[in-house]
């Protein structure tokens, strides 16, 4: 009796690759896809014919849109998380809940084995196989382009001696869409000085002139488009339409991976981006100082650990309930300005604004304190500082 052997299949030629191949090693393949965003009705039906005629026995498409954005997108927004000051952790993100989901379905189907088709050079490999040792640990993990050490050339050669012809230009790129944002690497990332070219992205750039937008949260979430009042998942998807137009928030991230070599790969983020900056921006106006300062330690400790694959520790529900508490106060509208490849935060308005009080206006005057209640604030704050020049005087030049 063939073992029962859950394949993750995206329908991109690693893999179809490993549907061919675990066939040949007598298994019954069964393929999942897991929807975080990247794929219209249509896509997830042609991939489904596709996953049958490469043979498998079942298909599943998984959505899981919604559940993406309540545990990990809201939190994404709220810290403000950007990887090295620029990736939004568009797939990085993701892949926990596609593997999640995958080990979910291995269970529910009886699997024996389940199988994806990462390579051993990059992060996501560590992500799903961290997520089936959790989730199902007793469930063998097969993984053909890891283990033979396959080029993509090599890949389409075994493809063509079972009939499939893939064409190299349209294998050479490695893309990867969801909802926060589409991934792209091969050719030029694999160098260190080579940008990608305007072909290479999945959206070309057709808007030319500027546009002004806003948007609206609430309590630190996305829930109004130009004034239409939207789901924070719709709302995403309708943004990314919009800023992909402009050939906004592409970008080369350069970042350490989890195996401990340097990687490279390009990425369009509109919304994303967008997303962030503006709430950032209403952050500055809404919430105080200090939460601000340790919303910066605690959020970047939260996207490191959800890059590395870490979303299942107990610590990151910690992180996420002080994410929480500060956003009791991050509602209002912030106004933007679309342009080509790039956008202008403009302002916002907020009843919480702690900007517009009546206690003084920066740089013009104060209310409620006076010059001799500064001078004597600069005396004591200035006393730590005074001291130790004063007992160390040879060092004060």
């Amino acid at each position: 009796m063939k073992k029962i052997c859950l394949l993750a299949f995206s329908g991109g030629l690693d893999t179809t690759y490993c549907a061919k191949y675990l066939q040949d090693k007598d298994y019954e393949i069964h393929t999942i896809t897991v929807d975080t965003g990247g794929f219209s009705d249509e896509e997830l039906k042609e991939i489904e014919q596709k996953a049958y005629d490469l043979g498998s026995s079942s298909h599943t498409n998984a959505g899981i849109v919604e559940e993406f954005y309540q545990k990990s997108i809201k939190y994404l927004i709220a810290g403000n998380v950007l990887k090295n000051n620029s990736y939004p952790l568009s797939v990085s993100a993701e892949r926990m809940f596609q593997a999640m989901s995958i080990a979910k379905h291995a269970k529910k189907i009886n699997a024996k084995v389940v199988a994806h088709g990462s390579t051993g050079a990059g992060n996501d490999q560590v992500r799903f196989d961290m997520a089936f040792q959790i989730i199902c640990p007793d469930i063998e993990i097969i993984t053909p382009i890891r283990d033979q050490k396959l080029s993509r050339e090599a890949e389409i050669a075994f493809l063509k001696e079972k009939g499939i012809d893939i064409e190299w230009k349209k294998a050479q790129y490695s893309i990867n869409q969801g909802i926060w944002g589409t991934s792209v690497g091969g050719a030029e990332t694999l160098t260190s000085h080579q940008n990608l070219p305007e072909e290479a992205w999945p959206v070309k750039v057709s808007e030319k002139e500027n546009k002004e937008i806003s948007i609206t949260f609430e309590k630190g979430e996305p829930v109004a488009l130009n004034d239409e009042t939207l789901p924070p998942t719709l709302l995403i998807q309708k943004l990314n339409t919009l800023c992909d137009s402009y050939g906004i928030g592409r970008d080369v991230h350069v970042g350490d991976t989890i195996i401990g070599i340097k990687g490279r790969v390009g990425f369009q983020a509109s919304g994303a981006i967008t997303l962030i900056k503006a709430h950032e921006q209403l952050e500055k106006h809404t919430i105080g100082k200090w939460q601000i300062h340790w919303k910066k330690q605690l959020a970047d400790w939260y996207g490191t650990l959800l890059h590395d694959g870490q979303y299942l520790d107990p610590v990151m529900r910690d992180i996420e309930s002080f994410l929480d508490s500060t956003q009791k106060t991050v509602s209002g509208k912030v106004f933007i300005t679309l342009k080509p490849y790039y956008f202008n935060i403009n302002g916002i308005e907020s009843e919480h604004d702690l900007m517009q009080t009546n206690d003084g206006v920066y740089g013009e005057m104060n209310n409620n304190w006076t010059g001799e209640d500064v001078k004597g604030f600069t005396k004591i704050l200035a006393n730590p500082a005074k001291i130790w020049f004063n007992k160390n005087k040879e060092l004060l030049s």
